[in-house]
């Protein structure tokens, strides 16, 4: 494990999300402050239609903030010129890959485009991330298979280590376990909980996985309809956050057991 002293990779101070245009600008969430450390795995979480993917484009520079800021490693992100933020921050959407006549090889081999010539040479260095990347994601053996081949577990592990391959000080994935069943949820999971540690990296995920992300996570971010917290699970868990998520008619929370159960 790299063990380096904790500090702020991403803050947001009175942020606001949402959309605007000529006539309306529609909130979907405000007054957000947030701070992100060093090599801590974190989850956003909520209902679904709560406003996560709008949280994380806004994060992530994808769609401009209505108010607020956002700092990247204590530099405003709207700073950064796009190469430069490629080599702080790796994104993985849910959009499925352009071409999956790609091998997982040249796939991974794509984390390395902000730091290539122009003809996209690789050099030893960049050589050596990407077989890094494989490794710390168990997939060596497949990187000579071409996605179209892949499992959709296989295919995340591959999205996984092309972020890895990046080098970025944060990664950035929106709903990375989608589609997959119960055991690779886990393993997914498991998987970002140990990278974190082992590598240092500061991991942020969405996710409908409530109860793994309560069990995994070393930080996650709440968001409901009156305001978006964060903090421990066990801080949380305290402060009675998790009753609020879903209506109470339905769906309760168990303190005890760290889970939500459906009332009988």
């Amino acid at each position: 494990m790299i063990n380096q002293p904790q500090h702020s990779i991403l803050k947001t101070e009175n942020l606001s999300v949402g959309y605007s245009s000529k006539k309306v600008k529609q909130v979907i969430a405000s007054n957000i402050n947030i701070e992100l450390k060093h090599g801590e795995l974190v989850g956003l979480i909520g209902a679904n239609g709560i406003g996560k993917s709008t949280l994380l484009r806004t994060i992530t520079n994808v769609q401009n903030p209505l108010s607020g800021s956002i700092l990247l490693n204590q530099k405003e992100i709207h700073q950064y010129h796009s190469f430069d933020l490629a080599k702080v921050m790796s994104l993985v959407l849910t959009e499925p890959i352009a071409s999956k006549n790609l091998s997982v090889f040249e796939v991974v081999a794509l984390g390395r485009q902000p730091y290539t010539n122009w003809i996209g040479n690789l050099s030893q260095s960049d050589l050596h991330q990407i077989e890094n990347a494989l490794k710390q994601t168990n997939i060596e053996d497949l990187k000579h298979k071409k996605c179209y081949e892949l499992s959709d577990g296989q295919l995340q592990k591959v999205m996984i280590a092309r972020a890895l391959a990046q080098d970025t000080d944060l990664i950035v994935l929106d709903e990375p376990t989608t589609h997959l069943d119960m055991y690779h949820k886990a393993y997914i999971l498991k998987l970002l909980q140990k990278l974190a540690k082992d590598t240092g990296k500061t991991i942020l995920f969405s996710s409908h996985e409530i109860d793994l992300a309560i069990q995994l996570c070393d930080t996650l971010i709440v968001m409901t309809n009156n305001n978006v917290v964060s903090g421990q699970p066990c801080q949380l868990i305290q402060a009675n956050v998790f009753e609020n998520l879903f209506p109470k008619d339905l769906i309760a929370f168990d303190e005890k057991t760290g889970t939500f159960r459906v009332k009988k």
